[in-house]
């Protein structure tokens, strides 16, 4: 299940895409992660990797990024620097409940994930790494959208899914995504910028 990609157009913004983060959420992410592609953006670097499959470790668990899966991704973001950094998830639907409870906060130590629409959920990244790894001004976002159950299943979040992906690609700055985001889910893109300023302090969303 490891996949790794690159799509490099010279100088300009480095994204780094992670999917298959834990468990055997790669199965899920790779579907959309591969329909990513060299036209999705206009200059810099897209990177893409999706893990193999491991024992499920969250990633609010500080031995997370002690174990080997935890390690190779930061090794990748400490390789390549990424002022855009996404991980793409997957859930049981079971958890939806859960991953979106308000009290996540005092459970998780993190805010609820934001719904955008057909299950397709947004964060930010690990506190253990958001403010540790990158810059004030970086971009870092989580994914998530209810595990598919075959190859050949076709969830109503997909689509929801890869448009995400290929929005947050195609972006060159903060200020464009925000914009872009804003302009389709605007409720959405606020809430986020309050969890931010509630959790992080003085910081923007994702």
């Amino acid at each position: 299940m490891g996949f790794f990609r690159m799509i490099d157009k010279g100088k300009g913004p480095v994204r780094l895409f992670v999917g298959g983060v834990h468990g055997k959420e790669g199965f899920t992410a790779i579907r959309a992660l591969k329909r990513l592609g060299f036209n999705d953006i206009r200059r810099g670097k897209l990177i893409i990797y999706s893990c193999n499959p491991t024992e499920y470790l969250s990633t609010l668990d500080p031995n997370y990024y002690r174990s080997q899966q935890g390690m190779e991704i930061i090794g990748l973001i400490e390789k390549y620097r990424p002022s855009t950094y996404l991980e793409a998830h997957c859930y049981r639907e079971e958890s939806y409940d859960r991953l979106t409870d308000p009290s996540r906060r005092n459970r998780d130590g993190v805010p609820p994930l934001i719904e955008l629409e057909k299950g397709v959920l947004i964060g930010s990244v690990s506190p253990h790494i958001r403010k540790k790894l990158f810059r004030r001004e970086d971009i870092c976002l989580t994914i998530e959208m209810p595990c598919l159950r075959s190859p050949m299943d076709e969830a109503d979040g997909l689509e929801v899914y890869v448009n995400f992906l290929k929005t947050v690609a195609s972006s060159e700055t903060r200020e464009e995504l925000e914009e872009r985001l804003g302009r389709r889910y605007p409720e959405q893109v606020e809430t986020a910028r309050r969890y931010a300023r509630e959790f992080f302090g003085e910081y923007p969303p994702f």
